[in-house]
């Protein structure tokens, strides 16, 4: 997975973290917890605030 892959990323994070409400994340948790996925294979340095957004917006929709 890229940072790219929204959508992917949000599945595997709720797949992962059932019970987390993703409105409660910060985006430090969030990034960190992007990179420790597995399969996710990308530059950490390559994700930036607009990218954090759009995986938790994927991941809240995942969610509902």
């Amino acid at each position: 997975m890229k940072w790219t892959d929204t959508l992917q990323i949000a599945e595997a994070l709720y797949d992962k973290h059932p019970d987390i409400d993703p409105l409660t994340v910060r985006f430090t948790d969030l990034h960190r917890w992007v990179t420790e996925l597995e399969g996710f294979n990308d530059d950490p340095a390559r994700s930036g605030e607009k990218i954090l957004e759009a995986i938790q917006m994927a991941w809240i929709d995942e969610a509902r």
